[in-house]
């Protein structure tokens, strides 16, 4: 804080320096992170949420394994769209505690999806295609057909994932660098008066 002191012995309060170049700070962080796209990013991961789940859905009438069962398509759906959400939310209100929580989120999201990864291929490499055997009808077994759709979704949510998690540690990345940049000015957290007072010393005559 710094303090003026004019001629008739009135006190003057200026502008915290210190204020000032928090406000500039945080207008050089949200710039920073714009220019990252956390809404873009954020978007995509809503998207690849809801296509996750939405795609999902055919499993549930096929043969239960590993991945029904677990509820991976589910719990990592609702995981994309809630780091999503958080990314949008850090566009528009940009400030040192909400990039933390994106942050935060966003690894969470990255473990997440590693695992979903893993579990989608253990469960396609247990449960492989069956192969067609033919009915009185002519056509392959139903079975055959069943565990053929099945691993087409898998397939298809394994590489939703896969996206997932490299937007999730792009977005990671970003995040932890813009932190880095500006975590020296995160214990400012009182800002000045936004403008002078002035403190009139009491008349003495």
């Amino acid at each position: 804080m710094a303090v003026a002191v004019s001629r008739d012995l009135a006190v003057q309060v200026l502008e915290d320096v210190n204020a000032v170049k928090l406000t500039d700070r945080q207008q050089a962080l949200r710039a920073a992170i714009q220019r990252g796209e956390p809404k873009c990013l954020g978007v995509s991961q809503v998207m690849l949420g809801l296509m996750v789940m939405s795609y999902s859905i055919p499993l549930h009438f096929t043969e239960v394994t590993e991945v029904v069962s677990l509820g991976v398509p589910w719990w990592s759906g609702l995981m994309f769209i809630t780091v999503g959400v958080v990314a949008i939310i850090l566009d528009k209100h940009c400030t040192m505690r909400t990039l933390q929580v994106c942050l935060m989120v966003s690894v969470v999201s990255t473990v997440l999806s590693m695992v979903a990864v893993i579990i989608y291929s253990v469960d396609m490499d247990k449960h492989p295609e069956v192969p067609c055997v033919k009915t009185p009808h002519g056509s392959c077994s139903a079975k055959h057909y069943a565990m053929r759709l099945s691993r087409g979704v898998k397939s298809s949510l394994l590489l939703f994932t896969l996206a997932q998690t490299a937007v999730s540690a792009i977005l990671c990345f970003l995040l932890f660098r813009q932190r880095s940049s500006f975590r020296q000015y995160t214990s400012l957290n009182q800002a000045a008066p936004s403008t002078p007072e002035a403190l009139i010393p009491p008349d003495l005559n």
